[in-house]
């Protein structure tokens, strides 16, 4: 069997690519300075010119009616360029949640507003005590009449103080169900990835609107997949961004990628990321289709990809030298993004040779 992009996909894909390569690269903040707001103009481009956002929602709740394949590609783009966007946390995480549910009244609430980009919605998942886990959440829901109140912290909530909407992963009469929280409070964190924005959100006593009992594993996968992408993206074009470097980075009077040494580093880097795209664009199908293998897949290309990526941002922070270290490139971002993925919706870890080398791809 011959796995391809379709022409439609190819050509989804280089219309995001020149959309985002037009703004440029990640933006190089001061240390420990975390966004408070993202790109409104990259959003609404992509939202009105591309129709990203609607990519995976169903036509009959104002999406475009393709698949998670789709917006997977969009995401491996805005991984490219460490977009600071919440299209991760709401296009891809809260949508999918919300179709979980398979509650009809939830998907035409929600999903329109989501699709048009109109509206931010985060999922509050993580907790201290169970991080992402897949049930048994501490944060809880109990029945107040009409409505219900939620008790609980959550954390590593993703663009959570800049959402419309929040969405609420709890435990109600033992199993893991999702809510709508009526009035939020979340408070922005300082993460380590400074180009990714988190709150926590404290719950007590809050009122929700129940959606539904979503099937958790589904969560995960895409969860998985969508990370898997955004580190494949990442890792590509910081290559990239690394091989042109040795070329005017010179020592002892040449180009230091003229070095033999350094020519087998860049190329078991190579080997390391096209290795890491194969398996993501497997798992990216599979989850997309929900074919029996897609939490198996899932799970090896997270860990992979994000081991990979890791590996490739630490070796471009030495082939850089000096100007590698420095606040004013973003090379340091790159290796705080990529050390912030291996954690990132659990650690689905097949290895330890990234780490255990210190960069090396090899």
């Amino acid at each position: 069997m011959r796995f391809a992009f379709t022409e439609e996909q190819d050509e989804l894909r280089g219309v995001v690519r020149r959309l985002v390569d037009r703004r440029g690269g990640p933006e190089v903040r001061e240390p420990d300075v975390v966004a408070e707001g993202f790109d409104r103009e990259v959003w609404a481009q992509l939202a009105e010119q591309v129709g990203a956002h609607s990519l995976g929602i169903p036509e009959e709740f104002g999406g475009g009616g393709f698949s998670l394949l789709e917006t997977l590609i969009v995401v491996e783009e805005l991984g490219r360029r460490l977009s600071d966007i919440p299209f991760l946390g709401s296009v891809v995480l809260a949508a999918e949640a919300v179709l979980a549910t398979g509650d009809r009244a939830a998907c035409e609430r929600l999903l329109p507003g989501i699709a048009s980009g109109e509206q931010v919605v985060s999922l509050a998942w993580a907790e201290t005590e169970t991080g992402w886990a897949h049930a048994g959440f501490r944060t809880t829901a109990r029945s107040d009449g009409d409505g219900w109140l939620l008790d609980g912290r959550k954390v590593h909530v993703l663009d959570g103080a800049q959402a419309d909407t929040v969405l609420v992963l709890a435990t109600a009469d033992g199993r893991p169900t999702l809510f709508e929280v009526v009035e939020p409070e979340a408070t922005a964190t300082a993460p380590l990835d400074l180009t990714r924005r988190m709150a926590e959100l404290h719950l007590h006593h809050t009122p929700a609107r129940l959606l539904g009992t979503p099937p958790v594993q589904r969560i995960v996968d895409v969860a998985a997949v969508a990370l898997a992408a955004e580190s494949v993206g990442a890792a590509q074009r910081w290559l990239r961004e690394t091989v042109e470097y040795t070329k005017m980075r010179t020592q002892f009077g040449r180009p230091i990628g003229s070095f033999q040494a350094l020519k087998h580093r860049l190329a078991d880097c190579y080997v390391a990321v096209e290795s890491a795209r194969s398996l993501s664009y497997a798992a990216s199908w599979s989850v997309s289709a929900q074919d029996e293998r897609a939490s198996e897949l899932a799970a090896m290309a997270k860990s992979a990809c994000a081991e990979a990526y890791y590996a490739i941002a630490a070796e471009g922070v030495q082939l850089h030298g000096g100007i590698g270290i420095t606040w004013e490139h973003e090379a340091h971002l790159h290796l705080k993004r990529a050390h912030a993925a291996t954690q990132l919706f659990g650690t689905h870890r097949l290895g330890t040779a990234g780490r255990r080398s210190a960069g090396r791809c090899g």
